[in-house]
């Protein structure tokens, strides 16, 4: 119990100094390196169950020693993408010293091979996948053939096939692996922990560092394809900075070399123009005439980048400051782990997914439109509506808002009053009944077109059982106070709504109970229609008496009095 609680204790601690020092900060990281204990608790479709580790080896995506080889890979993709198009345009087949450089594409290719036992979320159905052979099969299907071709000794075949031009251009595979970079960056982005700024000026900063890097590699690699008699006619051939000159340059040392052309790359793209470095043969023209076409679209991007850090008001900033709200207000109220994780994976599902602006697209189209289109197929589909007027269902339409959910997450449960109803668009959701010591039966299984909450609403009682999401889900949703005023409009469809919601329950454990409240609905509304034709036959109100008849009331029944329309 005491460890428990100095645990929770940490964690709040963790998350209070997200706006604090930098050596919070440190500590921070620091914490996080700590060793944990490695038991699995909360939902199973949330995370991956702790017998998956037994018989079958699978790897944890987000798990601390997957995290520590990610960020190992990081720096390591860091040194690939740079060292790549220098070892390229500086050497022709890499000399006796450098080939344990070589040694680094080990290290690649097992992070191949860990890529066959990493687990990984479905994105359709947003469950984390742990079967190996599916795993497998969709990382053979993915990048394996780019990052397997990227971990050969092309060095080596280059040299065994009598040094073939060919093969070493086989080498910038390897620039593949910039795609964990960006990786790197998209997480450091939405981590709260770290400041935004300082994120986004490092990606800038790490981009034109990069574009200026590969230039500078590429200006001299066209120095070195001419041959060694025409090599006084390239850029650095012909330099003459001071003193030195620069006609053997291959005999220069190779950090010389490499400053000379960073420098030519850098005020290139800065279109300085001193005039002591420049292009002296076709080639070399060709290539600064799209090295600096691209600078200018690059330019372009490191100024709108920065505007809009300046201006702010990006999705990634407003979903850093929920999360640092919401990580504050579990913090007060000291909530538990699991519910954290889920709170968090559902803020970030709202993140990641396209449904807000979808919401945001749908509140622009006109009522009229929306109302034949958005969700008409769906709801026309749903046997709680079967049998209902087209007018009935455009206005249920109209009311319906789209949510998302992931798996694991509770949409209502059993014994609560609920006040919404929500139709399955998309995924798969359970029905659980709990029973005596918390125990858990399935009822159940909701598969699109189904209904989530109407007995409860329309019936106005507890609801009969726990709902629960398998895997992630889009629903449509309708408050219960929109669905009655539209029913108080629609009194025949009302009334067919009740007749399927009584066809549809009658195999339940529960249908006997079912039936008497809702064949006691169905009496009441029809009295209360009687009463309703009795009242406007007897004020003389013929409109309200002639809609009262075409919603379905018949003037010849008695009301509770005995007496009927006729009569009155």
């Amino acid at each position: 119990m005491e460890r428990e609680i100095v645990a929770e204790y940490e964690l709040n601690e963790i998350d209070d100094t997200l706006h604090g020092s930098v050596g919070s900060r440190l500590s921070l990281f620091a914490r996080e390196l700590k060793w944990r204990s490695s038991s699995w608790h909360g939902s199973s479709a949330l995370r991956l169950p702790t017998n998956c580790y037994g018989g079958s080896f699978v790897i944890d995506p987000n798990g601390r020693w997957y995290r520590m080889w990610s960020n190992m890979m990081f720096l390591w993709s860091i040194y690939s993408v740079f060292y790549t198009p220098f070892a390229f345009c500086f050497f022709r087949g890499l000399p006796e010293h450098l080939l344990d450089l070589e040694c680094a594409q080990l290290i690649f290719l097992a992070d191949v091979a860990v890529h066959f036992f990493l687990a990984y979320r479905d994105p359709h159905t947003h469950r984390v996948v742990y079967d190996k052979q599916r795993i497998a099969l969709r990382y053979i299907k993915g990048s394996f053939a780019l990052d397997m071709l990227g971990c050969f000794p092309w060095d080596a075949i280059y040299k065994f096939t009598g040094r073939m031009e060919m093969v070493r251009y086989l080498v910038w595979l390897r620039l593949y692996r910039a795609r964990k970079i960006q990786g790197f960056f998209k997480k450091m982005e939405k981590d709260i922990r770290i400041s935004y700024l300082f994120t986004r000026i490092v990606k800038l900063v790490t981009v034109e560092l990069y574009c200026t890097h590969t230039a500078a590699c590429i200006f001299y690699y066209l120095a070195t394809t001419l041959p060694p008699a025409h090599e006084g006619g390239t850029w650095i051939g012909s330099l003459t900075m001071g003193d030195r000159s620069y006609i053997n340059f291959r005999q220069v040392d190779l950090l010389t070399r490499y400053i000379t052309s960073l420098y030519l790359a850098i005020v290139t793209m800065a279109t300085v123009g001193y005039g002591d470095i420049h292009a002296v043969n076709t080639r070399e023209m060709v290539f600064i005439v799209v090295y600096v076409s691209f600078d200018m679209l690059l330019g372009a991007y490191l100024i709108g980048n920065m505007t809009a850090l300046i201006v702010k008001g990006s999705r990634t900033e407003r979903f850093r400051d929920k999360m640092t709200e919401l990580t504050r207000y579990m913090n007060r109220n000291r909530l538990g782990s699991d519910i954290r994780s889920q709170v968090k994976a559902h803020l970030v599902l709202q993140y990641e997914s396209s449904y807000k602006r979808d919401r945001i697209v749908d509140d622009d189209i006109p009522v009229a439109i929306r109302s034949k289109t958005l969700y008409m197929d769906i709801v026309s589909k749903v046997n709680l509506f079967k049998g209902c007027s087209e007018d009935f269902l455009s206005q249920i339409v109209v009311k319906l808002h789209e949510e998302f959910f992931l798996p694991g997450e509770v949409i209502l449960e059993q014994g609560t009053v609920v006040d919404q109803i929500y139709i399955v668009a998309h995924g798969c959701l359970e029905e659980i009944g709990i029973g005596e010591g918390a125990s858990e039966m399935i009822i159940s299984e909701l598969l699109p077109y189904d209904i989530v909450g109407d007995v409860a609403v329309i019936c106005n009682t507890p609801q009969p059982y726990t709902v629960r999401v398998c895997e992630l889900c889009r629903l449509l949703r309708i408050d219960k106070q929109s669905l009655t005023s539209i029913l108080q409009m629609y009194f025949k469809d009302s009334r067919q709504i009740l007749s399927n919601l009584l066809k549809g329950k009658r195999t339940e454990s529960k249908g006997k109970q079912l039936e008497s409240n809702i064949t006691y609905l169905i009496a009441k509304q029809e009295a209360d229609l009687i009463i309703g034709v009795n009242n406007a036959a007897y004020h003389g109100d013929l409109f309200r008496l002639k809609g009262l008849i075409s919603a379905g009331a018949d003037p010849s029944k008695p009301d509770y009095d005995g007496e009927d329309c006729i009569g009155t």
